[in-house]
């Protein structure tokens, strides 16, 4: 009985075990004859090709000669002073130039490669939501064939130098000889509540402020010991109920809480559009700021990219 259906398009999923057979077909093809056949296919003659890739002549026919050992096809055929691919040629083609095209945007070492590079940016998702939409436009507008990756830290020190990421943007990292900061902005610190909270109604002082409870914002950071310790000194009989790694979570509680808590100015400003915060005016804080810092591997200047970048985002703060 004749079955009238079409067969259907089988996706060929290549086995874990030929990439053995790859290596070892890769191996025995020198990877420059792929370079001479795009130039002999691009200049459309071997005497063309020659004078790009200062060769002579005689050396690309030879080059030719061994690509029709490999591929069973004779690739370019004799037509008046040049040649003209084959159709298995054309189809070669199109594989090779995207190839090598890839190769030249990973080997960019100029900067001037006009393709697709990612950059990627680790931050804390409170701080790349205040940066990194300023950083992308400020990187479209110099360097729009980039592509950008934000990723979250978990070890600043380690991922910079071991390159797992280009930059980081944090209010401190441990220190390394390795590494290279650049202050972005300084943030006010503030007290915050919610609207209508009860301390509101009082006068504000340390006494008053000291009746209720308090959230902490778990931080690392040398630099930041100075920070929690005169907050500590302001009130040293605080009673911590909440505690958190994450600001949102934080803001929210207190948006919907009689909770106080400590953030920086930007960072209010971002929140009074979700929660009903409020900023408790309270002088001895006033002064306290925190620093948000660009890092990056000193070894990084190396790649006229990346340096670029860097000057980018410097400039747009």
């Amino acid at each position: 009985m004749d079955n009238n259906n079409p067969p259907e398009k089988r996706i060929t999923v290549r086995p874990e075990d030929a990439k053995p057979q790859i290596f070892r077909t890769l191996r025995n093809i020198d990877l420059n004859l792929l370079t001479i056949f795009e130039a002999v296919y691009v200049h459309k003659g071997i005497v063309n090709a020659a004078k790009v890739l200062n060769l002579t002549p005689s050396a690309i026919s030879q080059s030719i000669q061994k690509l029709r050992l490999i591929f069973p096809d004779p690739l370019f055929i004799r037509k008046g002073q040049g040649v003209t691919p084959t159709a298995y040629a054309l189809h070669l083609h199109e594989y090779i130039s995207q190839g090598l095209e890839s190769i030249l945007g990973a080997l960019d070492l100029t900067g001037s490669y006009d393709k697709q590079r990612t950059i990627t940016i680790g931050t804390p998702p409170s701080i790349g939501a205040l940066v990194i939409p300023i950083i992308f436009q400020a990187i479209k507008e110099h360097a729009p064939h980039l592509m950008m990756r934000n990723i979250p830290i978990n070890d600043a020190e380690n991922q910079l130098s071991q390159f797992q990421t280009d930059l980081i943007i944090d209010t401190n990292i441990a220190s390394s000889r390795t590494l290279n900061h650049h202050v972005l902005y300084s943030d006010r610190m503030m007290l915050v509540c919610r609207k209508g909270h009860p301390c509101l109604n009082e006068p504000i002082n340390e006494a008053v402020l000291q009746k209720y409870e308090h959230t902490l914002l778990m931080l690392e950071g040398q630099k930041l010991s100075g920070l929690r310790q005169r907050v500590q000194d302001l009130f040293p009989e605080r009673q911590v109920s909440f505690s958190s790694y994450n600001v949102f979570t934080i803001a929210a509680l207190i948006g919907n809480s009689d909770l106080l808590g400590l953030m920086p100015t930007r960072l209010f400003k971002l929140f009074c559009g979700c929660w009903p915060l409020v900023e408790i005016d309270f002088p001895p804080l006033s002064s306290e700021r925190v620093d948000i810092s660009l890092y990056y591997n000193k070894l990084s200047l190396r790649d006229p990219v990346l340096e670029n970048v860097i000057n980018v985002i410097r400039q747009a703060f």
